[in-house]
């Protein structure tokens, strides 16, 4: 079996293993037993480290292809998940985002390895551009997981449902740390267009003028959320709809172009 194969199941296996661990005691009375399932995913989250690797590092130069980006957003991700499940109660985030993690490496291991997008190592400034647009990214979707959370607590609330979210932090709680990450997020996303502006000549040029519009139409719709929690008191589905909507936007931005030319044509 060769490493991608094996690194693959390994991962898929355990994040598999610890998605279900989550799922099947997510309305015990005690909770679903974190310390095995965090153990599953540091196992799960090794493997995925050592296979995006893999995949990113084989040749002389970055290969920052559509599928290895993928494997590295969600690496970044579930490792955020993971380390804020060690102080706090993420346990409507943990399947989610491992499951899709779980999928994704299986489909990386058995996918055939063509597409090679390469980025030159030592050119900072697109180094930096890309480090600040993917960290924009997974900060932005850990938002929207969080304005999930937020929408489904306050619904059980709402309908009396006490027992649902037991297990669940508190409404509030769960509030603030979403418009925290959400203002971490979209700082990071306006730095990416701001350095993209100023290091990159091709930036507003006509092959890259929807992935630039795009972000900057998400950026606007991030600010705008931002603006009616903090000036209007938007909460709850409005924040939400609004907030899927701008990861929407940043999703076609990032990747839509990038799965029209590497898989369609």
């Amino acid at each position: 079996m060769e490493f991608s194969h094996f690194g693959a199941l390994t991962a898929f296996i355990c994040y598999l293993s610890a998605t279900l661990a989550v799922v099947f005691r997510l309305f015990h009375p005690k909770g679903p037993h974190i310390v095995s399932v965090l153990t599953l995913g540091c196992i799960a989250i090794i493997a995925h480290t050592l296979n995006t690797a893999h995949y990113l590092f084989n040749q002389e130069v970055i290969n920052f292809s559509l599928p290895n980006v993928v494997s590295l957003v969600s690496l970044i991700i579930t490792l955020t998940v993971t380390s804020l499940a060690l102080r706090f109660k993420v346990n409507l985030l943990i399947p989610v985002t491992y499951a899709f993690a779980g999928l994704w490496q299986l489909i990386m291991g058995f996918m055939p390895q063509g597409s090679v997008a390469p980025i030159i190592s030592g050119d900072l400034s697109v180094l930096t551009h890309i480090t600040f647009a993917l960290i924009a990214y997974c900060v932005l979707v850990i938002a929207t997981l969080f304005a999930f959370q937020v929408a489904y607590i306050n619904m059980k609330l709402k309908s009396k449902n006490i027992a649902a979210v037991s297990h669940l932090p508190p409404l509030m709680q769960v509030e603030n740390q979403l418009f925290i990450i959400l203002f971490i997020g979209t700082a990071c996303l306006f730095l990416s267009q701001l350095t993209g502006f100023i290091f990159l000549e091709n930036f507003i040029s006509k092959e890259n003028a929807h992935k630039t519009v795009l972000s900057l139409l998400s950026l606007v719709c991030y600010s705008f959320i931002l603006w009616g929690h903090f000036k209007q008191g938007w909460r709850g589905h409005k924040v939400l709809m609004m907030t899927i909507s701008a990861t929407s936007l940043l999703t076609l931005a990032y990747f839509g172009s990038r799965f029209v030319k590497e898989f369609l044509l």
